[in-house]
């Protein structure tokens, strides 16, 4: 390694550090816990069989599912200006991601809702617990557990793809790698230190799903 590449990156780390930090943990976090927040509602609708809504559940999955995430960001933020419709660059990617991976988690949490045995349900209402107590309270409880795995590696995967808002200006870490870049032209150590970045904050996030796994493992839902 040539000594000009040796302080460029010296240089930039901290940098793409922190911008990884205060922007791209920002958007990952606000983006899952929209998506989370999706997820649950389309799981309970569909596992609920709430006509009409059900349907709507499904065709929003289906088109979420079937474009790219790339296409709805351009859409969102360079398409809907010509509507009369202006989002700045971050909540606009916060919205899109959320709405592209919730259509992902929604299936993971019905599959989780239904893999709870009924019984449960009418073991429920033998208590005398009516039917949003028994979701709060009985299934939603192990329906976690068991969708656990599922949302966390959804959750590394978004971290993964928020390098895709510097597409739409976002200053996130990808996107000031690109922007150092543009002066020193050091394109295969720079991008190499990002991807070194995403691998520490993915490596940590891996260790903590490990964890909650063990943890949740105690109560029977999830084995690690």
């Amino acid at each position: 390694m040539s000594e000009r590449l040796w302080e460029i990156l010296r240089d930039s780390f901290p940098k793409l550090l922190e911008y990884g930090v205060k922007v791209t943990v920002p958007l990952t976090i606000l983006s899952f816990a929209l998506a989370l927040i999706i997820a649950v509602i389309v799981a309970l609708i569909q596992y609920a069989n709430v006509q009409g809504l059900k349907q709507i559940c499904r065709v929003y999955i289906w088109i979420i599912r079937g474009t790219p995430l790339l296409v709805q960001l351009y859409l969102v933020f360079y398409g809907l200006p010509s509507l009369g419709i202006l989002l700045d660059a971050f909540p606009t990617a916060v919205l899109v991601f959320g709405f592209n991976e919730g259509a992902y988690m929604a299936e993971s949490v019905r599959g989780a809702l239904e893999s709870v045995p009924k019984g449960q349900l009418e073991a429920g209402y033998c208590v005398r617990m009516n039917y949003l107590q028994i979701m709060w309270h009985v299934v939603l409880p192990q329906a976690f557990r068991t969708a656990f795995p599922a949302l966390s590696n959804s959750l590394i995967s978004m971290l993964k793809g928020t390098s895709l808002a510097a597409t739409i200006t976002v200053m996130e870490m990808f996107r000031q790698a690109q922007v150092i870049n543009g002066r020193v032209y050091e394109s295969l150590g720079l991008y190499g230190e990002v991807a070194l970045i995403y691998l520490m904050f993915c490596t940590i996030l891996t260790g903590v799903q490990h964890w909650a796994e063990k943890k949740l493992s105690s109560y029977g839902g999830v084995r690690a």
